[in-house]
């Protein structure tokens, strides 16, 4: 089976409404390309502003069941293909920076919030997220079990492998920040250490601290019927906007997980008490 995402690797306009209008066409690109799924970068509502003054900041947020979010969710079903729309969202105490994936039907697939927020700089204006979830996500030719985390979730090894644990098979990954060698390394070793793939959308060269190079690690990195290692990374994208699709070859993956010994296979909890302390 092979599983086709779209990294709608973009640069934002400077409203919302603009940015709802550029999203439906990419969406729409991205299916004339075949993908399976589109995804955008963090924070697409509003091009990843946040205001550090409350007032502004909520001229920015919007919520979860408001227009914008309604019209992927209509044009997912329209198109028959899954999106993965991401928002600043409207939220008590403080806003949330989330991803909702909405099936090809347009059904709710999961609501994922960053739990780990840049709190240290300007996102300690945002609340964190409770949990991270993981769905089976129907293509039409079959079902891949997703899941998300969001740009600095990437840093701590935890967010995947609590993803692992729940069975997550493809991570979709929300991004705005300079995709370098040590951020892609980190991405890489998510996929191998969980026997994983993790798709990462950027924006693209020209949103301030971001230079595009979305990508795809497939989690393989190695196949019992040939000698050696293979490169994980099977996309990266160039620096520049545009609608890239990357295709995971589940049945590699699941043949991977099945023979393997990464992931959650030798784990001896029993020894972990410190991590949850």
């Amino acid at each position: 089976m092979e599983f086709k995402i779209a990294l709608l690797q973009l640069l934002p306009e400077d409203t919302t409404e603009k940015n709802l209008i550029k999203g439906l066409e990419a969406c729409r690109k991205a299916k004339e390309m075949g993908a399976d799924v589109a995804l955008f970068p963090e924070m697409w509502s509003d091009g990843y502003k946040l205001p550090q003054e409350k007032e502004e900041l909520d001229k920015l947020t919007i919520p979860a069941d408001g227009e914008f979010v309604l019209a992927f969710k209509e044009l997912a079903a329209e198109l028959k293909m899954a999106i993965g729309i991401t928002l600043l969202e409207k939220h008590d105490p403080k806003p949330l920076n989330s991803v909702i994936l909405f099936d090809r039907n347009g059904n709710e697939v999961y609501h994922y919030a960053k739990v780990h927020t840049c709190a240290f700089s300007f996102e300690g204006v945002l609340s964190e997220g409770e949990d991270f979830y993981v769905a089976d996500l129907d293509t039409g030719h079959g079902t891949v079990k997703v899941g998300s985390m969001i740009c600095f979730d990437r840093e701590f090894p935890e967010s995947a492998r609590i993803l692992m644990l729940k069975g997550v098979e493809v991570i979709l990954a929300p991004n705005a920040c300079p995709m370098e060698i040590n951020r892609l390394s980190a991405l890489r070793t998510r996929a191998y250490e969980n026997m994983v793939a993790v798709a990462t959308c950027n924006y693209a060269k020209g949103q301030p601290d971001c230079n595009g190079h979305s990508s795809v690690f497939d989690g393989v990195p190695w196949l019992r019927e040939e000698p050696g290692v293979r490169d994980m990374c099977v996309f990266e994208a160039p620096g520049d906007e545009g609608v890239y699709v990357a295709t995971i070859d589940m049945d590699k993956l699941r043949r991977h997980r099945e023979v393997d010994i990464m992931g959650g296979k030798y784990r001896h909890t029993e020894k972990y008490e410190i991590l949850v302390k």
